[in-house]
């Protein structure tokens, strides 16, 4: 992604197993390449094409006008879930689909995602048992459950954790997720298989001349202009999918799209069971409370219409209250404005099928291919949930087919994602404590669940305690961000942080003002311009969080 000109002394490890992102030096109209496949936009829909698409024989560019998973992608629930809520739609056929997928992610992603239990209160005032048992029936059956456990009616520990009145629940299987990790992981999958994958790129223009689509695009890092021609184009901007049709193309779009803004809180442990819960409302909304990175609870989430501009959303006062009373009306442990580490919040973008409210709003994705006579074709992504970003990929290439008759088969279903291959973590982590014993154990716990098998990449040129480099905290150190700018893309603070790990939760505010003086003395001055991009227009701050470090 980056050259440094520093004189820091930095060592770039290549091997068969790791990927060098380097700048060309040059990015030219290359009139004599015509890539099969341009993908605009490196949420997890573009990167899940890309990643897709690139290991099917094609020649693929994917292109992100920010950072990876930096906006909808990253402020998720964070699950890789059937949407037991959805059954009350009757969206059979998306929470089956769903339902299917969480089990292919699991053996896709071992390292980033994990089984977790979620406790259900009953309100019998709210929704009566039967509706819930025969709720979660249909949940347990209609995907392909193999590995998760069964639902089953639970006494709850009613007076300690929950309030006295809550005795009985009901307790089921989903999944917890690293959201913007698996778009990270998707993108180093397609760079692997060839693909062109820049973020910080954005699309100036495009447009067709023929069968052709000649793209015009300016790279924010190195400030160079320059155009990709392709066979076929898709639009995977999610909350710009409208306005990039509009304004970067000037046609007009096949749909309208719902923008429906999600809120979380993160804060300290409600309570110290491993279980999530999941929490009815008396406006007929459900809240998740969810245990994260051991130390923290997250709330979530919000259903509100937004019309302003994607990036700019933000938690309201409105929000903030409704969760905490949502929760606080639950759990014994009351939980205060004041207690709120941080907040996150995204936009949905949901293709517009005219429901009154935005809970009944469909979350199932729409895929619109727009090509008339022998013009080259555009495919525009509306809608989609994390958990079937996979099948969407697969359903999205399959439209294409017929323009790209050379495409090889789909292949992903059994394939892992960069570092799931051979992950087993107890074997892993007790080969390192052994190996490097002077390593915090902490800190083994959190690489390996975050980078699974490549943490032994990571870490090949380390012998010894002074090998880690500079220290920025105790469990942060030098040889994981050059390996996170050298190989995963990684430009700003920010991108380190809150997208391709999660310290910006678990570093004090000096440690972060040392983490930023390190990184900022390896740019150029050229590449110091991606701060100004990075902060205009736009409130860009880490998934547009207000976050206030734990220690300090």
């Amino acid at each position: 992604m980056c050259i440094f000109n520093s004189p820091n002394e930095r060592t770039n490890t290549k091997d068969s197993n790791m990927t060098t992102i380097t700048k060309q030096s040059e990015c030219n109209d290359t009139k004599s390449s015509i890539l099969d496949l341009i993908v605009v936009g490196g949420g997890i829909n573009g990167a899940g094409i890309a990643a897709d698409a690139s290991g099917r024989e094609l020649t693929v560019g994917l292109y992100e006008a920010k950072d990876f998973a930096s906006a909808t992608s990253s402020a998720s629930s964070k699950l890789i879930h059937g949407g037991l809520r959805y059954l009350e739609h009757y969206e059979f056929r998306l929470v089956g689909e769903a339902l299917a997928e969480r089990e292919i992610l699991l053996k896709k992603v071992p390292h980033i995602a994990k089984p977790m239990r979620f406790r259900l209160p009953h309100r019998p005032y709210l929704r009566p048992a039967w509706m819930l048992r025969a709720g979660l029936f249909l949940y347990d059956n209609l995907g392909k459950r193999t590995s998760l456990a069964a639902s089953q009616k639970i006494k709850l520990n009613a007076g300690v954790v929950t309030k006295p009145d809550m005795k009985i629940g009901f307790e089921y299987s989903d999944c917890w997720v690293d959201d913007a990790r698996l778009v990270i992981l998707n993108a180093i999958q397609a760079q692997q298989n060839g693909a062109e994958v820049k973020n910080y790129c954005s699309v100036e223009k495009a447009e067709r001349d023929g069968d052709i689509w000649v793209v015009t695009l300016f790279d924010h890092v190195s400030q160079q202009r320059f155009i990709r021609r392709c066979h076929t184009l898709v639009n995977a901007t999610g909350p710009w999918v409208k306005s990039f049709i509009t304004d970067k193309m000037d046609e007009q779009s096949p749909y309208g799209i719902r923008l429906i803004k999600g809120s979380h809180l993160i804060v300290p442990k409600i309570h110290d069971e491993e279980q999530a819960y999941i929490l009815q409302n008396e406006d007929k909304r459900i809240v998740f409370v969810i245990p994260y990175l051991d130390k923290f609870s997250m709330i979530g989430t919000t259903d509100v219409e937004y019309d302003g501009k994607p990036r700019d959303v933000a938690i309201s006062a409105e929000e903030t209250k409704y969760l905490l009373d949502v929760a606080n009306k639950h759990f014994m442990t009351q939980t205060q404005e004041t207690d709120i580490i941080s907040t996150f919040s995204g936009v949905r973008p949901l293709c517009d099928d005219e429901s009154d409210s935005p809970q009944a709003i469909t979350r199932d994705y729409t895929i619109a291919l727009q090509q008339e006579l022998e013009q080259a074709p555009l495919l525009s992504i509306f809608g989609g949930k994390l958990t079937t970003y996979r099948k969407l990929a697969e359903s999205a290439l399959s439209q294409l087919s017929e323009f790209l008759p050379h495409m090889g088969q789909a292949w992903t279903k059994d394939s892992p994602l960069p570092g799931g291959e051979s992950f087993h973590f107890n074997t892993q982590f007790s080969h390192l404590s052994k190996k490097l014993p002077f390593l915090n154990p902490v800190m083994i716990k959190r690489w390996l669940t975050t980078y699974g098998s490549r943490t032994e990449n990571l870490l090949r040129n380390v012998a010894s305690q002074d090998d880690l480099g500079q220290q920025f905290s105790d469990e942060c150190y030098q040889v994981e961000i050059d390996y996170l700018i050298d190989h995963e893309f990684a430009v700003t603070v920010e991108d380190i942080l809150w997208r391709r790990t999660k310290l910006g939760l678990l570093l004090t505010t000096q440690e972060i003002d040392n983490l930023s003086l390190y990184v900022n003395k390896l740019k150029s001055p050229q590449e110091m311009n991606i701060e100004t991009y990075c902060n205009e227009p736009i409130s860009d701050t880490p998934l547009n969080a207000q976050a206030k470090a734990v220690n300090g």
